[in-house]
């Protein structure tokens, strides 16, 4: 029974990767089929994996079999589902009790693997969405009758098989068997290969090189927990042998792999659902995300410097740095192209599915010609059978999430709560951002970067806009502070799955994963105060550019030297909180502030330089 169930498996897995790749050539025919298709295929092969590994050699033959049973029934739940959509395309007509029952228990089938692959977090949220929705109001309750309910929810576009589905699976998912299949090609190696190349001259060099792979790839995998799995298990290991504490080795994947959400071009399918929500074009959306990504990024650099200077780690000798070999830079095409298509055909006006389709397919024949081993058909089946499995438990997460949003709708909770937050922050922008921040970081633990970008996004996104930021900056706070709550604890998903690999204690692993992440913390606040990194506001200043730019160095530097506490020699404890001082004040919009912080640092700066000439001094005269 074990082999048979792999077979329908890998099956089912291959034929969902297919069937988003149709999706994205052809366009969508008929959006109910495409989304109850795509649902129902993830749903089955969820099941179908709960029990079913093929390292185990006994698997719980009694739960393989339920699940294979609950299988068959969502088959006959989905016929129903059908027939209730198809119908009432064409007439008026009345749900039957047992059709709302059934669509009852799918909800809950849809909840339980909820569950199963992304843990009690996510299961609370969708469980107080239905509590909510269902109990009357003298119990806080809206109210909502349960066929009502699941006539809105279940056979409808508003709830399970609403916005998010119908985004996902026309656009995402041939994104994810994009990234599949540069992985089984061997583009992912080749990738690392040239960042330790580059940055083997630097000190820790080869977390320089963690970050630079897992920018590349974090911005393809859809889901830094995925991108942590993928080139952690490749750089993990190359961190801590070179002298870094093996939490610090998971913080830098976890750090890296989680900024690859708001690297474009691709922003780890982020961009797509933005575009689709806000009517922002897509292309103008990845020019906006990109300066404040390369300061993300150059200050994950500057951390991971200030740790190896901290800790004595030098650059690698020059007889054991990476050479690169002219086969590496020509094999290194499999990935720079299909890239470049990417923006050339988002270029042209066309859509962002036709982009990955045409992404697909260069990174296909590509991987062919330079990749000898990718020639065998085997490869190209794992390459399907991968990405299908990743397109299911996205599938299961955006579900959820989908009834979520629906109960939101339909309650009209969200807009409630958006006035609590407007009220208790009054006209206090400051106060607002915060409260924003905190309630992104909460909603997002334990959910998938693209997942909690939809839930947050229509909830908290009209609420900054009503105080006065653009559409753009408004989503873009949302979708940094959604992106770092995986690597944010107590449910940092991204570090807990860096710390296994790296051998480290997971909390540990998380907070060292904050700590490197701290600038995400920072540019989102740049949004709202000065706009003009997002390159695409109507009154662009180059000055006021330069001046963001100037006080992101400055309150970077600020925070890294405090929370890491060494800047060339260790700093007291008094020192380090005055530079956490100095960079909030610099964040602080107005002159005063800034002038203000500024002088702080630079008082820090020069009472540390003359503390190391003091130390000097005694050996240069002996």
């Amino acid at each position: 029974m074990t082999r048979n169930i792999e077979i329908i498996l890998n099956l089912l897995c291959a034929g969902m990767a297919l069937f988003a790749v149709v999706v994205a050539a052809i366009g969508v025919f008929d959006m109910v089929v495409v989304s109850g298709l795509t649902v129902l295929v993830a749903l089955l092969i969820c099941f179908l994996r709960l029990e079913h590994d093929p390292d185990k050699k006994s698997p719980h033959q009694i739960l393989l079999a339920l699940h294979f049973l609950l299988g068959l029934f969502l088959i006959y739940i989905f016929w129903e589902w059908g027939v209730v959509m198809f119908e009432q395309e064409v007439n008026i007509i009345t749900i039957s009790p047992g059709q709302s029952a059934l669509g009852w228990v799918a909800i809950a089938l849809t909840c339980y693997l909820s569950y199963r692959y992304f843990g009690i977090p996510m299961l609370l949220v969708v469980l107080a969405s239905g509590a909510y929705l269902l109990l009357p109001p003298t119990l806080l309750g809206a109210g909502v009758g349960w066929r009502h309910a699941v006539e809105n929810l279940w056979f409808s576009t508003d709830g399970v098989f609403g916005r998010p589905v119908e985004v996902v699976s026309r656009t995402v998912l041939v994104f994810i068997v994009f990234g599949a299949v540069l992985q089984r090609s061997g583009a992912g190696e080749v990738l690392l290969k040239i960042a330790l190349a580059a940055t083997g001259r630097f000190a820790g060099g080869p977390a320089h090189a963690a970050v630079t792979a897992s920018a590349l790839f974090g911005s393809l995998s859809g889901t830094a927990v995925a991108n942590v799995v993928s080139t952690g298990v490749f750089t993990i290991p190359i961190i801590k042998k070179v002298g870094f504490k093996p939490s610090f080795a998971g913080g830098v994947e976890a750090a890296a792999s989680t900024g690859g959400q708001i690297m474009p071009p691709v922003m780890g399918v982020v961009a797509f659902l933005m575009a689709d929500i806000t009517g922002i074009p897509y292309l103008k959306i990845i020019v906006a995300a990109l300066i404040p990504s390369l300061m993300y990024y150059s200050s994950l650099f500057v951390v991971v410097f200030i740790e190896a200077k901290r800790m004595g780690i030098e650059a690698l000798p020059k007889n054991e740095r990476i050479k690169l070999t002219r086969d590496d830079m020509v094999k290194s095409l499999a990935l720079v192209v299909p890239l470049g298509v990417i923006i050339a055909v988002l270029i042209t006006g066309r859509t962002a599915q036709n982009a990955g389709f045409y992404a697909l397919i260069s990174a296909f024949v590509f991987s062919l010609v330079l990749f000898p081993e990718f020639r065998r058909p085997e490869k190209w089946w794992r390459a399907l059978v991968d990405s299908g499995k990743t397109c299911a438990v996205l599938m299961i997460i955006v579900s959820a999430i989908g009834f979520v949003i629906g109960v939101i709708n339909m309650t009209g909770i969200g807009l409630m709560f958006a006035e609590a937050v407007l009220s208790v922050a009054s006209s206090n922008i400051w106060l607002a951002l915060v409260f924003v921040m905190l309630s992104c970081l909460v909603m997002g633990m334990g959910v998938p970067t693209g997942a909690a970008y939809l839930m947050i996004a229509i909830v908290l996104g009209p609420v900054l806009h009503k105080l006065g930021l653009s559409l753009m900056a408004a989503h873009l706070f949302v979708v940094y502070f959604g992106v770092l709550s995986v690597v944010t604890p107590p449910v940092a998903l991204a570090a807990f799955a860096a710390a296994p690999i790296a051998e480290a204690n997971p909390m540990e692993t998380g907070f060292q994963a904050t700590r490197l992440a701290i600038a995400g913390f920072i540019i989102p606040y740049l949004f709202a105060f000065h706009p003009d990194i997002l390159l695409v506001v109507g009154d662009l200043s180059l000055i006021g550019l330069a001046w963001a730019l100037c006080i992101f160095v400055l309150s970077t530097w600020g925070i890294a030297t405090a929370l890491g506490g060494w800047e060339w020699n260790k700093l007291p404890i008094w020192q380090r909180a005055l530079r956490l001082l100095a960079a909030i004040l610099l964040i602080v919009p107005g002159v005063a502030s800034g002038l203000m912080g500024g002088g702080l640092l630079a008082m820090c700066l020069l009472l540390n330089v003359q503390a190391i000439r003091r130390l000097r001094q005694p050996s240069m005269q002996s």
